[in-house]
């Protein structure tokens, strides 16, 4: 007796299950790529039990007469091959006709379908891989498929399936693949009633289809990709660096429609980024690379989803050529931007403006304290009797600016205990007697009365220069004459961009910015006082203080980039110890500052301390 027999076709059928459907997300998208090979205008999938108790997959394609709809169920019976030469320029879904008879085998599987303008239609039913059970059916448009009880004749199978809502998410996810290589087709799919993807045929505007499968915020982001090159074409739509997601779920990669995960390009496609993202951020990409079937091997792998280039390395090559000159142009800074490409099919502003509201909601919670949300430095200060900590804020003064109260300020005189850093008597620093410096960095004056007094220089600074910068402001007349700063920068993206979009606040306030190409700004001029400032630094800070592009430019808009363009002038004035003339005229300018406004470093006298309690301590 032979020791060796042939396999039954059912077994045969069997083990290629064990190949080709892996789980209910493998059932979902064969059939969905048999519904796209049709021809089909909508598909709809319907899924029960995360896909493992009823797939239902429908289409309005050509159909089939009974003889395909029976013939379908044949290992290895297909439509898409006659000869070998064919099997090298492969340009549909499938091909193998392995996917019917494999998920027929494992499954309660029944076929309805009908050929165009047929009387009759075809109804095929096949349990477990037994044999076809085939009947008349009424007419119909196009194929439904539903496949029952996965795996219900494989138990080992079966159990090794994951929790319903992991295959359920496997599941979706091959949809979304499907539907973002096809936007000219519309995609629904639901599970147990409830909508998981719905996309209307988009052919006009890919991206529609883009955020329908990764979220709507995603739209104004996108920007087209195009590179070509001798038998390889690169399209698609990558993101601005500033969406992004933290895995790479948002890289998809398509070669002649077919979706796959090759490692090579991946990295390719995250080394173009990794210039412009943040550590732990992936990049969202959707590319579409079609070469000649005959240079790229698709069968190589029974899901399909590895390939083999005849060339990987020009391939890899247009990628990168692609997507390094969208982001060398740096659409999404505007058409300000030397080289930047509009975004097709919709207005820049439109970006432009979301990125401005974020932006302005993101400061909604400060605007509403007054300033910078409060820090230890801003506490308020401890009871009488104590040294003075008090932050800035209290107590109306003749001559105020209006700014202070539409920026907000602290409880009037009488609801709080007034401190010096809130409402310090008239001519009160002027009567100070400077008498040296603490550890090089506070000085120490005496006070009225032999008291103790211990300034912080950086914020009796900073508190000058804020009440020039906003006096300067609040008088409507154009800023002093700005100081010659000739450098450019090449800056974060975010910041480059709010920089590019805030050039008209920017010349309020003094300074003259130019776009220079990507991410690099020009700084021509800076308002006094800002001259030898870090100008890295400065701009950072302003890109994220200044007001969204909508905003009206006056002192409360502009609040935030005064306290930064204030604190940046004093550290700059105080880079070296002041003379002892500069701080005298220091005192003096505080004797007019207004010290209602918030400032970011807000405690000016950081000790006050009377002779009394001195001699108290000293005994």
């Amino acid at each position: 007796m032979s020791r060796i027999a042939r396999l039954s076709d059912v077994l045969i059928n069997k083990i290629a299950a064990g190949e080709v459907v892996e789980r209910p997300a493998s059932v979902v998208k064969e059939l969905v790529e048999n519904a796209i090979d049709a021809g089909a205008g909508t598909i709809r999938v319907e899924l029960d039990g995360g896909g493992v108790d009823r797939i239902i997959v429908s289409d309005d394609g050509h159909g089939m007469g009974r003889t395909d709809a029976v013939a379908c169920l044949e290992r290895h019976a297909t439509s898409k091959l006659r000869e070998l030469d064919d099997l090298f320029h492969i340009d549909s879904m499938g091909f193998r006709g392995e996917a019917i008879p494999a998920i027929a085998s494992v499954s309660r599987f029944t076929l309805h379908s009908a050929a165009t303008n047929s009387e009759v239609g075809t109804r095929v039913s096949v349990e477990g891989g037994g044999p076809p059970l085939v009947e008349d059916a009424p007419p119909r448009t196009g194929t439904v498929i539903t496949v029952e009880d996965l795996f219900f004749n494989v138990p080992a199978r079966r159990k090794f399936l994951r929790r319903g809502d992991t295959e359920l998410k496997h599941a979706e996810e091959a949809v979304v693949r499907l539907a973002l290589a096809y936007p000219e087709v519309g995609f629904f799919a639901s599970h147990e009633g409830g909508a998981l993807f719905s996309s209307a045929a988009c052919p006009d505007d890919p991206r529609e289809r883009i955020a329908a499968a990764l979220g709507s915020t995603a739209h104004p982001h996108l920007f087209p990709v195009e590179e070509r090159r001798l038998g390889v074409a690169v399209t698609g739509y990558a993101a601005s660096p500033e969406f992004t997601f933290n895995n790479a779920r948002g890289l998809y990669t398509f070669v002649n429609r077919r979706y796959i995960r090759d490692r090579g390009l991946i990295g390719t496609i995250q080394r173009a980024y990794q210039d412009f993202l943040a550590a732990g951020r992936q990049p969202v990409v959707v590319l579409h690379i079609d070469v000649d079937p005959r240079a790229v091997d698709v069968n190589v792998h029974p899901q399909k989803q590895e390939v083999r280039f005849a060339d990987a390395r020009g391939v890899q090559e247009a990628v990168t050529a692609a997507l390094s000159r969208m982001l060398r142009a740096a659409p999404w800074l505007g058409s300000g931007v030397e080289g930047a490409a509009p975004q097709a099919g919709q207005p820049m502003d439109a970006a432009h403006y979301a990125h401005a509201v974020e932006r302005f909601l993101t400061r909604a919670q400060e605007a509403a304290w007054g300033g910078p949300l409060p820090t230890a430095m801003d506490a308020p200060g401890p009871g009488p009797g104590t040294p003075s900590l008090g932050a800035l804020g209290q107590g109306a003064r003749p001559g105020a600016l209006p700014f202070a109260a539409a920026v907000g300020q602290a409880p009037a005189f009488g609801q709080a205990q007034p401190q010096l850093n809130e409402a310090p008597p008239p001519g009160y620093f002027g009567a100070l007697r400077p008498l040296g410096m603490l550890g090089g960095r506070f000085h120490v004056c005496e006070g009225p009365g032999g008291t103790l007094v211990v300034m912080d220089p950086h914020a009796a600074l900073e508190r000058a220069r804020l009440t020039g910068y906003l006096r300067a402001l609040e008088s409507g007349k154009p800023p002093p004459a700005p100081t010659l700063f000739g450098t450019s920068l090449e800056l974060p993206v975010a910041a480059a961009k709010a920089l590019v979009e805030g050039r008209e606040a920017l010349s309020r306030l003094g300074f003259d910015v130019e776009p220079f190409g990507g991410t690099t700004v020009a700084l021509k001029t800076v308002p006094p006082g800002l001259e030898g400032a870090d100008a890295r630094s400065l701009l950072e800070a302003l890109a994220r203080a200044l007001p969204p592009k909508s905003a009206t430019l006056d002192t409360v808009s502009l609040a935030e980039a005064v306290r930064v363009m204030a604190c940046h002038a004093a550290k700059q004035a105080g880079a070296v110890p002041l003379s002892d003339a500069q701080f005298r005229a220091l005192l003096g300018e505080l004797d007019r500052a207004d010290f209602h406004p918030t400032c970011s470093h807000g405690t000016v006298v950081v000790l006050e301390m009377p002779l009394l309690e001195l001699e108290r301590r000293a005994r």
